[in-house]
C-alpha cells in the first residue's frame, strides 16, 4: 500500500500575498485612526513594531510545528494572521476579530480546504487562551508558545529599554528594565509545554542574562546629588 502524498495548500506565492497583506492591513489601521493610532505613543503599537512581531512568531511556531509534529501549514498562516486586529480592536477581543479577517481572506483568496480553514481560524480565535495548552490542538500550542517567546528576546530587550523613556527614567536603569524581561522569561516557562519552546526560551534567557550582567557591570549608579566628576 503507497504513501499518500498531500500537497501543500498554501504555495510560497500564496505566503507573500498573504504577508502583503498583512503588512498593508496594519498600516491601514494606524491611518484609519482619527487620534493617531490607539496608544501609537508605545512602539509595541506601531504597524512596524506589530509586523516585526508577526514575522519573528511565524518563524517560531513554524520552527516549534516541525519539531513537534504539528500541521507547518497550518501553523505558519494562523501565525500570520494571529495579530491582524491588533491595532484596531481591544485586547480581549482582537483574537476573535483577526479570526474573522482571516476567514474573508482565505474564503476570498484561493481554493483552500474548508477543514484547513477551519483549523486555521480556531488557532488565531484561540491564541489569547490562558489555560493548559495541553487542551488546546498541537497547531494552536505552537502558535500561542511562539508568541510567548517573541516577548522574552532582543525584541523584548529593544521595547523595554524604548520604554524608559516613556517611564522618564534614564540609563542608569536599563539592568532594572532588562530584568523585566527574565521575569517575563521565567513566567513564560509555566505557559510553555513542548520541548522544543523550552528549548528556545532556554537560549533566549541565557543572552538576556548575559545582557543585563554586562549593564550592571558598565553601567554605573549615580547617587542623588552626587558629583559625577569626583
Amino acid at each position: 500500500m503507497g504513501v499518500e502524498i498531500r500537497e501543500s495548500p498554501v504555495s510560497d506565492d500564496d505566503v507573500e500575498e498573504m504577508k502583503r497583506f498583512v503588512h498593508d492591513y496594519l498600516e491601514a489601521s494606524v491611518e484609519n485612526e482619527q487620534a493617531g493610532g490607539r496608544m501609537r505613543w508605545y512602539p509595541w503599537h506601531s504597524a512596524e513594531y506589530r509586523y516585526n512581531h508577526i514575522l519573528n512568531v511565524v518563524e517560531l511556531a513554524a520552527d516549534i510545528a516541525r519539531t513537534e509534529g504539528a500541521d507547518l501549514q497550518v501553523t505558519r498562516v494562523a501565525a500570520l494572521f494571529h495579530d491582524i486586529a491588533k491595532l484596531e480592536a481591544e485586547q480581549d477581543e482582537h483574537a476573535e476579530a483577526g479570526a474573522r479577517i482571516a476567514k474573508e481572506f482565505l474564503t476570498t483568496h484561493g481554493d483552500y480546504p474548508e477543514s484547513f480553514v477551519e483549523q486555521v481560524v480556531e488557532a488565531i480565535r484561540e491564541h489569547s487562551y490562558q489555560g493548559d495548552l495541553t487542551d488546546l490542538p498541537l497547531e494552536t500550542r505552537c502558535l500561542i508558545e511562539a508568541d510567548v517567546l517573541d516577548k522574552v528576546g532582543a525584541n523584548g530587550v529593544a521595547l523595554l529599554l524604548l520604554r524608559m523613556g516613556y517611564e522618564s527614567r534614564d540609563h542608569t536603569d536599563a539592568a532594572e528594565m532588562v530584568e523585566r524581561v527574565v521575569e517575563r522569561g521565567e513566567d513564560a516557562r509555566e505557559r510553555i509545554e513542548s520541548d522544543a519552546a523550552e528549548s528556545h526560551l532556554h537560549r533566549r534567557l541565557k543572552r538576556v542574562r548575559w545582557f543585563k550582567e554586562w549593564l550592571e557591570s558598565e553601567v554605573a549608579a549615580i547617587e542623588p546629588g552626587a558629583d559625577p566628576e569626583e
